[in-house]
């Protein structure tokens, strides 16, 4: 029988994980609700529609998210941008801070009294923001939300994983330091997406990393445990990412991840994914490799 998991999980957490610009923690309490700020919007938005100088001629609007809006007011009050983030509890996927001082109302955020701050806001990943203003400063936080699948799409999700790596299986490769010869596609399996489902369920709910499960089983024990009868069985997790299409990729460019995908032993994969915006990962993701006996 053939057992593998792919490469340790410390190494696929550093591989593999999402890094997040701030790490977020369980949320606190609701703080005073934060009045829009539309005027701010519009400016900040006519800057990314004209550019500042040099870059991006144009990026997409903003658009106002209340929870930014108070994180910024609590940087204001003193509070570091990671802070002001988990206490209104939005998660971003990346975030960025700008702070302008001496000036007040809509002028505050034009491309020139924005100057080298212009760059951070043209990036073209921010999509929403917040801001707060007071006597002559003006706080202004931006972000790329955490996006990630619904939960009614975890069939789909699934069927683009597997249609992914039949294409890389369609095709010789080299995984590492080991090259691979084009294999047959796997099929789907109800039973190993299950046991994917478990043990994603179980990092998500729990927020850790590892193919060793918290009560010590691997994916052999979880697969004979679910009654799957097999002769190989190997396993993939990885974390963070938000698509089918970077899980896969990041899969393919870690050596031990990708020679799973290739292995000629394996004839069938189920695969899951599980999000928990207050664990430390935001979403965790298992694909289990199988042949039966």
């Amino acid at each position: 029988m053939n057992f593998r998991c792919g490469i340790s999980a410390s190494q696929t957490a550093r591989r593999l994980a999402f890094s997040l610009l701030a790490a977020i923690t369980s949320p606190l309490p609701a703080q005073t609700p934060v009045p829009g700020n539309p005027t701010l919007l519009r400016a900040i938005n006519a800057v990314r529609q004209q550019g500042c100088g040099s870059g991006p001629r144009q990026a997409p609007a903003l658009r106002e998210d209340p929870a930014l809006s108070r994180a910024a007011a609590l940087i204001a009050a003193g509070r570091p941008l990671q802070d002001a983030m988990a206490a209104t509890g939005y998660r971003p996927a990346r975030a960025a801070q700008i702070t302008v001082s001496g000036i007040t109302g809509p002028v505050a955020l034009t491309a020139r009294v924005l100057g080298k701050s212009c760059a951070t806001a043209m990036q073209p990943w921010l999509l929403e923001a917040g801001f707060y203003q007071r006597g002559q400063q003006t706080w202004v936080v931006l972000a790329e939300p955490f996006s990630t699948p619904a939960a009614s799409q975890g069939q789909q999700v699934e069927a683009r994983i597997l249609a992914l790596v039949n294409a890389a299986r369609a095709q010789a490769r080299r995984c590492g330091k080991e090259t691979f010869a084009a294999v047959p596609p796997l099929l789907p399996q109800s039973l190993l997406t299950e046991i994917a489902a478990g043990h994603a369920a179980d990092m998500a709910r729990h927020s850790y990393f590892s193919h060793t499960a918290r009560d010590g089983s691997t994916v052999d024990v979880r697969a004979t445990r679910a009654g799957y009868r097999w002769r190989s069985i190997g396993e993939n997790i990885a974390a963070g990412q938000r698509t089918a299409d970077t899980v896969v990729q990041g899969w393919l460019d870690s050596p031990g991840h990708c020679a799973n995908i290739m292995a000629p032993n394996y004839l069938e994969m189920g695969a899951a994914f599980v999000v928990d915006t207050r664990s430390t990962l935001g979403i965790y993701w298992a694909q289990v490799f199988g042949a039966r006996r």
